[in-house]
């Protein structure tokens, strides 16, 4: 009876004791013990079964455990339900308007997907017409859209590739999305992990030898082109014969860690620069605080919202970002995947990966106001 106790205030933040803040907290209980079990079994079906079972799942359309840790957040955070049932609201709105526009967009274009087969003879007009008719798009362009989004809300299917024949877009999207959500992930915390401590050193040691040199290799960074690094990097490391898994993860991680690096970590020192004069970093060394202090708990918290607001946008980049890395070092990722479908005309494998696309860049948007929020309290949202 204590447990259950302790449990029920552990898990009941405003701390009363009616009924139905008793059975909101048992629900976090039952949503706490779901989201463990399904962590413990993805875990070992990871290690102890054969192949890739989030891909599998992905593949097979079985559900993941998304909704439970989306449900277990949403119960445990003290969040601001009016504004996120806004946010929400509008999401939705601004994803569909997207889609809408893509999807006229792309059918706008000249030609469509049978254009790769009238050069080749095996293909007949017959047979280039019944393809057109089984894929659905001798209907009018609005009926092909209201029967994709029908799919898409009711089933959750976006339908099938035209590049690769009868494929399923989510089983052609789960070779290569996990690859390069690896490439970005790694080198999106690499790139977090050294702007900001380059940037804060620069701002406080501003105009000595270190800032200069970090400064040079900042705009030497910044001016030069992406491709540019690959070829250099991959030059290097075939002269030096390092190629192996150093080509596959370690050198497309460093062209895209070098190509950011040198942007955000300008950005952090400016930030650090302004707050550095500002009157309350002034009154705080006049209280006796440490340099410590006030650098990490005055003059960073308020320097790095900023870079909180850039998060929102790099996170939508983890698709789209690392194209023309991939592309220069043949990485095999969503981003080749992506361009050859845009020119094949590839219709629903598009769509697909552009409601992707927009709705990491709505999340992370949302992500960043709320860690807005808790980074500087001052920030209110309504």
């Amino acid at each position: 009876m204590r447990l259950l106790r302790w449990l029920l205030n552990c898990f009941n933040p405003v701390g009363r004791g009616d009924a139905f803040l008793a059975g909101l907290a048992c629900v976090r209980i039952l949503v706490v013990a779901k989201v463990v079990y399904g962590l413990v079994m993805l875990a070992g079906r990871w290690v102890f079964e054969p192949g890739d079972p989030l891909g599998h799942w992905i593949g097979r359309g079985v559900s993941v455990p998304f909704f439970s840790l989306g449900l277990l957040v949403v119960l445990l955070l003290p969040l601001p339900w009016r504004y996120l049932v806004k946010r929400l609201l509008l999401m939705a709105l601004t994803l569909w308007a997207a889609t809408l526009v893509a999807f006229f967009v792309i059918q706008a274009a000249p030609g469509d997907f049978t254009s790769q087969y009238r050069l080749n003879p095996q293909f007949s007009e017959e047979t280039l017409q019944e393809m057109v008719r089984k894929y659905g798009f001798d209907r009018p362009v609005i009926e092909q859209y209201a029967r994709w989004l029908w799919r898409v809300v009711a089933y959750q299917d976006f339908g099938v590739s035209t590049k690769y024949t009868d494929v399923p877009v989510f089983k052609v999207l789960r070779t290569r999305m996990l690859a390069t959500f690896e490439l970005s992930g790694v080198s999106l915390v690499l790139i977090w992990a050294f702007s900001v401590p380059i940037g804060v050193y620069s701002a406080i040691k501003q105009y000595s030898i270190g800032d200069k040199v970090l400064s040079v290799l900042a705009f030497i960074g910044m001016s030069l082109p992406t491709f540019f690094v690959a070829f250099l990097l991959l030059y290097f490391a075939t002269t030096l014969k390092i190629i192996g898994h150093v080509h596959r993860l370690v050198i497309p991680v460093a062209v895209l860690t070098i190509s950011s690096l040198a942007g955000m970590m300008r950005l952090m020192r400016g930030n650090m620069l302004e707050v550095k004069r500002a009157q309350y970093v002034t009154t705080a060394r006049a209280k006796g605080l440490s340099e410590r202090q006030v650098i990490y708990k005055h003059m960073l918290r308020n320097a790095v919202n900023p870079m909180v607001t850039i998060f929102g946008y790099q996170l939508s980049g983890l698709l789209s970002g690392a194209a023309l890395t991939e592309a220069v070092l043949n990485y095999p990722g969503l981003g080749r995947l992506i361009l050859d479908a845009v020119l094949a005309q590839d219709l629903y494998l598009v769509m697909a990966s552009m409601v992707m696309g927009t709705s990491l860049l709505l999340i992370g948007n949302l992500i960043a106001d709320l860690m807005l929020v808790v980074v500087d309290p001052r920030i209110q949202v309504q």
